[in-house]
């Protein structure tokens, strides 16, 4: 079924993978690090408009986020799952989410280095990203906070979740890239 909030869905997923693709191009002319910061910027971006706009919209219409909303047509993607299908979307780049208390065991930090990153980010709120050369790839961290009620209210009822106590404004981890160098 084709609601209007799957339609807006559509454009806006559109829309995000034009953005994403854009700064990548750019790559001969910038550092890494910049790419990284472009990326992490737009990815954010993209993603707070979802959270606040796309879903908030579609929850007036009767069209929830769901974990299982390929099996419902009133239902569209979590916040989360629309990063990680985007990242599963680019083939240039790792793009996706970590964090130290993940719902989802492959959402955990690949490396030490991405741990350490993570730890920095939940010891100081002012560092908001995070950039740095990791084995033979150069990474990019955006830290990624429960910028609604609902993204916190979701990690704490999620059967796998092992951490119950997130509120609005706690940082969950991060969004993250990884470009190969």
């Amino acid at each position: 079924m084709h609601t209007p909030s799957r339609i807006r869905l559509v454009i806006f997923s559109t829309i995000f993978g034009i953005g994403t693709l854009l700064p990548f191009g750019w790559a001969a002319d910038v550092s890494q690090e910049a790419v990284a910061t472009y990326l992490l910027a737009t990815v954010k971006a993209f993603r707070t408009v979802y959270v606040k706009s796309i879903v908030e919209q579609a929850k007036k219409a009767g069209v929830a986020p769901k974990e299982e909303w390929t099996k419902d047509d009133h239902a569209i993607m979590l916040p989360a799952q629309f990063v990680k299908s985007a990242g599963a979307e680019i083939k240039d780049y790792e793009l996706g989410l970590i964090g130290l208390t993940p719902i989802y065991k492959s959402n955990l930090p690949k490396t030490q280095a991405e741990t350490d990153a993570l730890k920095k980010m939940a010891a100081d709120p002012n560092v908001k990203v995070l950039t740095f050369a990791d084995g033979n790839q150069f990474k990019g961290l955006a830290a990624d906070y429960a910028i609604v009620d609902s993204c916190a209210n979701c990690h704490n009822t999620h059967p796998s979740s092992p951490k119950k106590d997130f509120k609005k404004g706690d940082l969950m981890g991060a969004i993250i890239v990884r470009l190969n160098k």
